[in-house]
């Protein structure tokens, strides 16, 4: 099929309004800030799907790679309080990946996309030694910006929903275990970015607010905004965690919960008495998880909490 041939069947997936030219011209919002971001996935890393993959099993269908990509970047707009607009798609492939397993990982995007909003702009195509897909994602924000710098002493620590089901649902599909538990499965590989939440903070008037996803786990997360903004965390003893977990695997559940990642909930802080109004608002499971203090540590209880334990790219091993 060769390059123009792939596509020209990938451009049924964009605005025909747009497509044609070197790159794709669209007019924000007006009065509007942009928000940029790009995540890209690999074979291998990230996923193991295509028919080409050196892995012995498959964890996602080739949509569910098309509706994970999105999602991630989706998952960062949500984090810095921006709403779509819209995506570019680079992506490598093997000369052999069948036509289908491409069609099939955009029709996960389109889904996506028609769930969340937004629209591919283009991209490129490329050919790799192995398949991978890099998503930028563009947003706007109205009139209210998360940031990692803004959490200040006395603010309550806020979580979104729960922690480690991904964690759990990759264990399921690559055979830590031999079970079957749909909902974690569906955790892993279909997370729903938390756009759902912008609104929320919109109605409810706040004006600061501190945060980011979860993405690398929640401990990443506690410490990556107590460091931005120069303060420390004591955190719950008693944090709720899912009943799947606690039940299914209760030796893992509580290093999951932490370092698990992939969840890509918002971790926020706020001040208490709109970070309980948010918690009634959102509902269940929504939480309450600790408070900002002042310090550089951050605490579970009276034990610190180890910043190490989630996947690094660059580990030694991983």
């Amino acid at each position: 099929m060769g390059e123009a041939g792939l596509l020209n069947r990938l451009h049924r997936y964009c605005p025909t309004a747009i497509i044609g030219d070197d790159a794709a011209q669209f007019t924000p919002p007006p009065g509007r800030e942009l928000v940029i971001t790009t995540d890209v996935l690999v074979e291998g890393v990230h996923f193991r799907s295509s028919p080409l993959s050196p892995m012995n099993c498959q964890t996602m269908t080739a949509a569910d790679v098309g509706w994970r990509a999105v999602a991630v970047n989706y998952s960062d707009l949500a984090a810095m309080g921006a709403q779509p607009l819209g995506i570019t798609v680079g992506l490598g492939l093997p000369p052999d990946v069948p036509v289908q397993w491409v069609e099939q990982m955009y029709e996960g995007m389109a889904e996506l996309l028609q769930t969340y909003g937004g629209v591919i702009w283009g991209g490129d195509v490329v050919r790799s030694g192995v398949v991978f897909v890099s998503i930028t994602a563009v947003g706007y924000i109205d009139n209210l910006i998360i940031k990692r710098s803004l959490a200040q002493v006395g603010d309550w620590v806020l979580v979104t929903g729960d922690h480690g089901l991904s964690r759990a649902g990759l264990a399921l599909l690559t055979g830590e275990t031999d079970r079957e538990i749909p909902a974690l499965i569906s955790a892993h590989r279909r997370p729903r970015p938390r756009l759902d939440v912008l609104p929320v903070l919109q109605s409810l008037g706040i004006d600061r607010v501190a945060g980011m996803d979860s993405s690398d786990g929640l401990a990443d997360a506690l410490w990556q905004i107590c460091r931005a903004s120069g303060v420390g965390a004591v955190l719950a003893q008693d944090i709720a965690i899912h009943p799947l977990l606690t039940s299914q695997f209760p030796q893992q559940a509580q290093e999951w919960l932490w370092y698990g990642g992939e969840d890509f909930e918002l971790v926020l802080t706020l001040a208490p008495d709109y970070a309980q109004k948010l918690v009634q608002k959102l509902g269940h499971p929504a939480q309450i998880i600790g408070k900002i203090v002042a310090g550089d540590q951050v605490f579970w209880g009276e034990k610190s909490l180890p910043l190490t334990g989630g996947f690094q790219h660059f580990d030694p091993l991983a």
